[in-house]
This record gives structure tokens, sequence and C-alpha cells, in this order.
């Protein structure tokens, strides 16, 4: 055989070999070592070993990998699915922060306008009482956004506090003698006894109805968002099992010690690795999926019958038609007055005119078109709607990249350059990660089931409260008077909670004994009051601004403080 031909030889032998029989070149492994910043370049031999101790990459030609080189491997493939699975967390978070913090800038809008949209009542028609009637309304619209915010602030609550300061301004200066002058103790006691008397009549129910539907769909879509949070925040920093470290070091890595830097995983082959090292986090596919059901039905309720602006701007409304009520009654309600807070030397009942409850062109909403949160909603529901499948594709997205190709192209099946992937490639539910020829499963990951159950919880009490509220609606709208006894008013509150509301009828019985204190049925039996320093309350001082209301102040500061908590 001539000398000339055994060259020849050995490059037609080259040719016909699978790209992973040919001999390795360390050079290329070791400028992809460094390039990826994997490891230093020095841990990767000069030449290939014909033997060696590798755990994962087990291959029986000449290899250009190490055990230092695999445990740098393992390293960087944890750090790598890591910062791939916050790449497609990110635009989900950011958009929900984004929405909370564009909810909130809204929502301080809509308070301020409400605010001095029931405080231009006091403008004409109560002129006289506008300069003691700001920080009563102030105090209400603040009790207002801490119940959105998600604050221990019931809705009955902050309507009583505000019912019971305006109970004493109405009767100073629409129910009294002018030339009277009201004591502190007896001011003190119209606050004090304003739930028995209930000057205001049906209407104060009436307040606290319309705004514990309102508020408790604004309220529950708030704490929802900040669930949706946590959830993606705690599957974020998932921690990979051993077999699954060991998966994606074959896969990604492997091929490197045969010199193949520049081959990729067989798509098929790559989704079952991702799925496997991602199985606990497919127990979130179904209670995620009826988590974005929930918030498309909140939304759905804040566009319609629990429209938040169109209740909060119908407070002046109410208050209107409260006061109305007041002097319309008020020759029962001086009377019962006298009789539980004493008399006073020189006061007589102030005959009020006629007074025809009616709507005024002046008393029509700022403005009927859709609201800029109403448009914040539709937008941002329109993106959560195409999350719904976004724990059961999270492999999907992962290997659909650049990280592996389709089949047609030569690829990496694990053990070899093959031209498709021949096993079978299982599905993502966690059951069927039994039959998954890639990576052992053994067990649910105890952290994502916490979030699991917690998620569920916050659906099942989310429904639960939605068929309260919408048995609720159902009874008024029917005409029935009276809300549920399970019926919440606070958008938290439960029946144990100690949520009550207010009364709704006046009552006087004169044949009472005015030493026994009884209230029963919301009626009200006349009674001598302890001394007001034994049973005063304790109510919060709000500084007024003048005549108008701003709340600029609290709530950016809560926004601000969302961002930097959750980006």
């Amino acid at each position: 055989m001539p000398r000339w031909f055994l060259p020849l030889l050995l490059l037609l032998e080259l040719a016909v070999m699978t790209p992973s029989q040919r001999p390795p070149s360390c050079h290329e492994v070791r400028a992809a070592f460094q390039l990826q910043q994997v490891g230093r370049g020095r841990l990767v031999p000069e030449v290939p070993a014909q033997e060696s101790d590798l755990q994962i990459c087990q291959h029986k030609a000449p290899t250009c990998c190490t055990r230092k080189m695999e445990e740098s491997y393992q390293t960087a493939v944890k750090r790598e699915i890591a910062h791939n699975i916050q790449a497609l967390n990110f635009e989900l978070k950011f958009m929900i922060v984004a929405h909370m913090s564009n909810f909130q800038e809204g929502f301080t809008h809509l308070i301020n306008l409400a605010a001095n949209h029931t405080l231009s009542l006091f403008d004409g028609t109560y002129r006289q009482m506008e300069h003691d009637v700001g920080d009563p309304i102030k105090e209400l619209f603040t009790d207002i956004s801490l119940n959105v915010l998600g604050e221990d602030m019931p809705v009955d609550a902050a309507v009583s506090r505000f019912l019971d300061a305006l109970f004493p301004l109405v009767y100073k200066h629409l129910l009294s003698s002018r030339m009277t002058i009201l004591p502190d103790e007896y001011l003190e006691c119209l606050r004090q006894t304003r739930p028995d008397i209930n000057p205001f009549g049906p209407y104060s129910k009436t307040m606290v109805a319309e705004l514990s539907m309102s508020l408790w769909a604004s309220r529950m879509m708030n704490q929802a968002l900040k669930m949706a949070v946590y959830v993606i925040n705690s599957t974020e920093h998932t921690a990979m099992t051993r077999e699954c470290t060991r998966s994606l070091v074959k896969m990604q890595y492997c091929p490197h010690c045969q010199g193949l830097t520049l081959i990729r995983p067989c798509v098929g082959y790559c989704l079952n690795v991702m799925r496997g090292c991602l199985a606990a986090l497919a127990d979130l596919d179904a209670p995620w999926r009826d988590f974005i059901s929930l918030l498309e039905q909140l939304a759905g309720q804040m566009a319609g019958s629990y429209d938040l602006e169109l209740s909060l701007l119908g407070i002046k409304e109410v208050v209107k038609e409260s006061i109305q009520y007041a002097e319309m009654n008020g020759s029962n309600i001086w009377s019962v007055v006298e009789k539980v807070c004493g008399q006073l030397p020189g006061n007589s009942y102030r005959l009020s005119p006629d007074v025809t409850p009616q709507m005024n062109e002046e008393d029509e909403y700022p403005f009927k078109t859709m609201s800029a949160l109403g448009q914040l909603r539709s937008e941002f529901m329109k993106y959560m709607k195409l999350s719904k499948s976004f724990y059961a594709t999270l492999a999907e997205r992962l290997c659909g990249g650049d990280l592996a190709v389709r089949d047609g192209s030569t690829c990496w099946d694990g053990e070899d350059v093959v031209e498709s992937y021949t096993k079978r490639v299982v599905s993502n539910e966690f059951k069927d990660q039994a039959n998954n020829p890639e990576v052992k499963v053994k067990g649910r990951n105890i952290l994502i089931s916490s979030v699991t159950d917690r998620l569920s919880h916050f659906i099942q009490m989310g429904t639960e409260k939605q068929i309260r509220q919408d048995k609720w609606r159902f009874r008024e709208g029917s005409g029935q008077d009276g809300r549920p006894e399970d019926m919440d008013v606070s958008g938290d509150c439960d029946d144990e909670d100690g949520c009550q509301g207010s009364g709704d009828n006046i009552h006087t019985d004169t044949k009472s004994d005015p030493g026994v204190a009884r209230k029963s049925n919301g009626t009200l039996n006349v009674f001598v009051l302890p001394e007001p320093s034994s049973t005063k309350k304790s109510y919060n001082n709000l500084p007024g601004t003048g005549s108008r209301l701003t709340f600029s102040a609290a709530i950016p500061m809560a926004a601000t403080l969302l961002i930097c908590q959750y980006i």
C-alpha cells in the first residue's frame, strides 16, 4: 500500500464517523467553557482522556471533561435555569405590579374627585354646615381608601363614624333654634346615640350596602394582585432536585465533553428534562387557571353592578337624601333627643321648610364616560387572560428559544447526535412524570405545595364571598328588606369579627322606664346615658384643608412601597 494512501484512508474514516465518534478537540471545549462563564479554562485538559471518573457525562469515547468540570457544570445549570424562569416571570410580574401602581394612582384621583363632589353639597344647599363638615368627609374617604388598600377598616364602621359626626352638625344647624349653643357634652351625646336614634332612616343602610359591594370587589381585586405576586415570587426560587441538576448537565454540557460545543438538544428531549425539573410547578396549573377566572369575575363586577366610580360619586346623593330625611322627620328626632340627652334652656325645634327630594342638574356625576380605572382594568385583564396557561407551558417556552432544535436537524438526545428524538415525550402533568425517561421525579415540592394550598384557599374564600355578595344584591334587587345574616359588609370581616350595621327605625315609647337602657330589633327605648366621660369613643381627628380635600400624600407612597417591594 503506498504511503500517501494512509492519510487519505484516515480522512475517509473520519468522514463516515458520527460527530460523537470523532476525537474531541479540547481547545474548543476550553473556549466554550470560558465563553459561557462556566469556570476557569485551566480546568479543561489539554488533550482528551481515555479514562475518567465522571459521574454524569459517562461515555466510552475519550473525553475532555473532568470531575471538577462536572461540578462547575452543575452550578452553571442551576444558575441558568433560575435566570430563565425569572425572565419568564418578569413580564407577568411587571404587568401586575404596574397595574397595582396605576390602580392606586387612579384610585387616589377618584377619591379626591368623589370627596370634593360630596363636599360641593355644602357649598350651596347646606352652606351653614360647610365649615364643620370638611373633617368628617375627609375621614370617611380616608377610611374608604384604607379599606380598598387592605387595611382593617370595615365599611360599616367607616360609614357609622361619618354619620356619628354628621348628626350633631345636622341637629345643630338644621333642627335646633339658631340662638342655642350646644355644649360639647351634648354634642357627644348626639354622636353616641346616633345609631339608636337613627336620624337618617334607611339611608344609613343604603350607604353601607352600596359601598360594601363596590369596595368589596375592588379590595378583593387588590388582594388578588398581591396574591399573584406572592405566587410568582415563590416559584422563581424553586430549588432544583439532584436528579434535575444532573439531567440538565447531561442535556446541555455533556456534548461538550465530546467536543460538540455547538450541538443542541432535541426538542422532545428538552421537553422531557424541563417537565421533569418543573414537575412541582405543574401543580399550580389548575389553581392558577381558577385564579385568573376569579380575576375575570371580579373585573366584570367592577365594570357592572359593583362599579367603584359610580358608588363613590353617589355618596353625595345618599348624604343629601339622609339630611333631607332628618329634616322631614325633624320634630320626632328633636323630641327623642330631648328625652335621651336632656333639655337645654332656650332650645326649641326649628321648623324646617318643606323638603322635596329631587335630582338637580348640578347633582349629576362629574363625568359619565368610561373611567380611567375601567380602561386600565380592561387592558390589564386582556393580558391576564393570556396567562392562564402560564404554569402549563413553562417547559415549552424554555425549550422554544435557542436552547433546543426541532426534529429535522441533527440534535443531541442525551447519548449521541441523532436525526430525531425517539423516546416518549410526557405531558406536563405531575402524575405523568412517573413515565418520564429522562428525569426521576420522586415527590412533590413542599414549598410549592404550600403555595398551591394558599392560592386554592384564597380562590375558595373569594368565591364564597362572591356568592354572599350576589345573594345580597339579589335580595336588594327583589325588594326584600334587610341583608342576609352572613352578609360581609367590610370586605373581609365575618360575623364572628363583630361587624354591625346601623339601625333602621325610629320608635319612641313614652311609657318605657327612662332608667332602663335597652335596644332591641333596631327600635329605641328611651334611656338615660351614662356619663359621657365613661362612654366617650376615640376618634381620629384629621385636619381639614379648606373647602377642597386632597388625598395625594398617602396613596402614592403606598404605590412606591409596592414597587420597591415586588420588583
